[in-house]
């Protein structure tokens, strides 16, 4: 009776061994997808009140870069009145808004104030298919023709000009609604034949935010000019 007990238990002991579960296989575990880089956004602070603008880095990389260093400080250039290097000094801080003109736009970020001023280099347009002056609030660089873009930009207020400015400048930010507010306010302010403002505003600063952390972008509201008008000059780095 022993011998069959025991032949029992060694016959069994492979059918245990092989119908044993098999450890559990460890699923894989999806990563979600990183979400997309959120675009940078500049918050001008004037005198006047601020304008917040989002930045084009995807469309204007150079006119962007450019922007960003000159605000931060992070990009060296000549001051035109001294010739002096500056290093580590944000150009636009103290900066005046010299030529503003209803239904149109406001210029500003010349070191000297005159419209005659630049960075101490030029640099080439960016003016990808598809991007257009055609909403209000449309950030871009004033230049004294093709590729010669510094340190000077304006704001639009309107999209009136679209067709002759649209392949001649470099759009490189969106201003939101609240801001083309603030913009059309100070192009109406009292001026001189120039387009000159009698009390120019002035740049405290600009503060860039990357990711997430600035206000969210409202979409302009699209007016017509309320009347027919001359057709001003078109932003220029020359003198006016």
């Amino acid at each position: 009776m022993r011998k069959y007990l025991i032949f029992f238990l060694l016959a069994s002991f492979p059918l245990i061994s092989q119908t044993a579960p098999k450890p559990a296989t460890k699923q894989a575990v999806k990563k979600p997808l990183a979400a997309a880089a959120a675009q940078p956004v500049a918050i001008i602070d004037t005198t006047a009140g601020k304008l917040t603008c989002t930045l084009f880095p995807d469309k204007a990389p150079i006119g962007v870069a450019n922007f960003i260093g000159l605000a931060t400080g992070t990009k060296d250039w000549t001051n035109p009145a001294s010739q002096r290097k500056m290093h580590g000094v944000p150009l636009y801080n103290g900066t005046i808004f010299h030529r503003v003109i209803p239904e149109f736009m406001i210029q500003g970020g010349d070191p000297l104030g005159s419209g005659q001023g630049d960075p101490g280099y030029q640099f080439k347009n960016e003016t990808p298919p598809g991007l257009a002056f055609d909403q209000p609030g449309r950030l871009a660089y004033a230049n004294a023709g093709p590729d010669t873009n510094g340190s000077q930009f304006f704001i639009t207020e309107d999209v009136a000009h679209s067709s002759r400015l649209t392949g001649s400048y470099t759009i490189f930010g969106q201003c939101d609604a609240a801001s083309v507010e603030l913009v059309k306010k100070i192009a109406r302010m009292p001026r001189n034949a120039n387009d000159r403002p009698d009390n120019p505003p002035k740049i405290n600063k600009i503060t860039i935010l990357h990711g997430g952390g600035a206000t969210p972008h409202h979409a302009p509201v699209h007016k017509p000019a309320a009347k027919p008008a001359p057709k001003p000059a078109p932003p220029t780095t020359r003198a006016q």
